[in-house]
């Protein structure tokens, strides 16, 4: 793996890093309960069921999950990675930045990670840094407007619902400037991709050369779980998936391991021992917040 800035905080990172998968552990803590925009392919919600992204079996609040994590350690002795990506949006409330400042106090060594849609990290970074954050993936769909309002209904925003172009606009320019500014402040930014047949994929490349420019490392192109108002658009296939990573490839390297994990995830990615199923024993909740 090419030297890249932050590689100390990533050589064992299993969602960042190809030869860190299948030897390290990661951890995705739920404790983040609502969303600042609505995808039209997201549906998130509470089971034990399903395998994506946007589904936990519960929430937890900051103190609990640090208790999780606590067991989540002795269960997984390879976990290195301590990460939250939802149910909902790690940035529409501060449940997560808690959390990573009880976490850092606890586990100065684990390598902090977050995932979220980008509107707010701009305004957020500063406290997720001095909370020990170190990578953060950011979902970007589109970098031109028209494409993304196809992708997002809405977005809300210091109590503005906004709908169309106009949100597109606004969240396209919130997620630019926030990986730069969490570039400039030594984070890796890794970008995430939803690849959408017949809406977004024939514009991966200028997703992911705008996201080089604005200081990405790296970009993952993960396929569309057909959901929500695209529950009946179909994936892309093999072919179409290769393709827009070749695409994607020319600006930034390309993450092809990515398993599009749940919010509770816990253990090796691609192991055979599902650590979540022992560490959230309590029913899980029936709808999100």
């Amino acid at each position: 793996m090419s030297q890249c800035k932050g590689e100390h905080d990533i050589a064992k990172h299993p969602c960042f890093n190809a030869e860190a998968h299948g030897k390290f552990g990661r951890i995705h803590l739920p404790v983040s309960p609502v969303c600042n925009i609505q995808c039209r392919f997201c549906k998130r919600g509470f089971n034990k069921d399903e395998n994506r992204p946007g589904v936990s079996r519960t929430l937890l609040t900051p103190e609990d999950a640090v208790g999780v994590l606590d067991r989540a350690v002795s269960l997984c002795p390879e976990l290195t990675v301590v990460g939250i990506a939802g149910p909902g949006d790690t940035l529409a409330g501060d449940y997560a930045l808690e959390t990573f400042r009880l976490v850092h106090a606890r586990y100065p060594n684990l390598i902090k990670c977050l995932s979220t849609n980008g509107l707010l990290l701009k305004e957020k970074i500063d406290g997720l840094v001095k909370a020990g954050v170190r990578t953060i993936t950011v979902t970007i769909n589109a970098v031109d407007v028209k494409t993304l309002a196809r992708i997002c209904s809405h977005i809300t925003h210091n109590g503005q619902y906004i709908t169309g172009e106009m949100a597109a606009r606004w969240l396209i320019l919130a997620q630019l400037a926030g990986i730069d500014k969490a570039v400039s402040l030594g984070v890796t930014v890794k970008v995430n991709t939803v690849l959408i047949p017949g809406i977004n994929d024939r514009h991966i490349g200028d997703i992911a050369k705008t996201a080089a420019q604005a200081g990405a490392a790296f970009i993952n192109i993960i396929p569309l779980i057909p959901e929500h108002e695209f529950r009946n658009h179909r994936p892309p296939d093999c072919r179409e998936l290769k393709a827009a990573r070749s695409i994607a490839g020319a600006y930034l390297p390309v993450i092809n391991h990515c398993q599009q994990c749940r919010a509770d995830a816990c253990g090796i990615p691609g192991g055979t021992t599902d650590f979540a199923a022992m560490l959230y024993e309590r029913r899980a909740v029936e709808s999100c917040q």
